[in-house]
């Protein structure tokens, strides 16, 4: 199936590693621009490189306030256009109630959600219609995941915000999306694996949990961020899209 991706532009912040990269990577797969971020200078040029000529780079903050601007403009300077946005943003420190201090939080929050907010308040601004907005997410916006305290507390808000953004630019035929990953394969989750006493225990006893026995690979997750900010997905909006393997039971 054509998903339509020839030549559009898109801007994917975070996308120097993990599920960023990964979505990046699809989408100039399939004939999609891209430019990505991170904080990193070196980082961020390493990462356009490998992606080819169908992609720029440009080291931004995600808690900058002129971030979003500079990379709407990025966009439209390097590939002529702008057709939508992947937020993605690198988790909070993980911690327990007792074990999070106020400045956690007020880094994370500016970072992980306000900033969150600014680029699709941004995005909104200068999309038309057929454009998009997506946002990286997690499991824990249905079900808050042990030792990640403050991504409990911040996910499922903007999840809400998306939704009540979703709702605000359907008339205008602009799509909101959500990702809600499991347990993917990224050195992310390598980490907090090994955060235990015993990593491979720590694994398998969460392998055992996913329908499908197995750890998401980041190929898979990129696939679906692909498809949904395609114009395939072009009936889809305001929808949270687990990409767990089969490992949330609700529906």
């Amino acid at each position: 199936m054509d998903l339509g991706l020839k030549d559009r532009v898109y801007v994917v912040t975070g996308a120097t590693r993990g599920l960023g990269n990964a979505s990046a990577r699809e989408l100039v797969a399939d004939g999609a621009k891209v430019v990505v971020t991170g904080r990193e200078e070196k980082s961020v040029a390493e990462a356009a490189a490998a992606l080819g000529p169908g992609a720029a780079g440009v080291a931004v903050d995600n808690a900058d306030p002129s971030a979003p601007e500079r990379l709407i403009a990025a966009a439209r300077e390097r590939f002529g256009r702008f057709d939508g946005m992947l937020v993605s943003v690198g988790g909070p420190p993980p911690g327990f109630v007792a074990d999070t201090t106020d400045e956690q939080w007020r880094s994370a929050f500016e970072s992980v959600f306000l900033g969150a907010v600014r680029m699709a308040r941004a995005a909104a601004g200068e999309l038309g219609a057929g454009g998009v907005i997506g946002f990286v997410l997690s499991g824990s916006v249905h079900e808050p995941i042990p030792g990640l305290t403050i991504s409990n507390g911040l996910r499922p808000g903007l999840a809400g915000f998306a939704k009540s953004l979703a709702d605000e630019l359907g008339p205008r035929g602009i799509r909101v999306v959500g990702l809600l990953p499991g347990r993917i394969d990224t050195d992310r989750v390598r980490e907090l694996d090994a955060l235990s006493a015993d990593p491979g225990a720590t694994r398998q006893a969460a392998e055992s949990r996913i329908a499908l026995r197995r750890y998401g690979t980041p190929e898979e997750f990129g696939r679906t961020a692909a498809y949904l900010l395609s114009p395939a997905a072009s009936y889809l909006s305001g929808v949270m899209v687990p990409v767990d393997g089969g490992s949330r039971h609700g529906f």
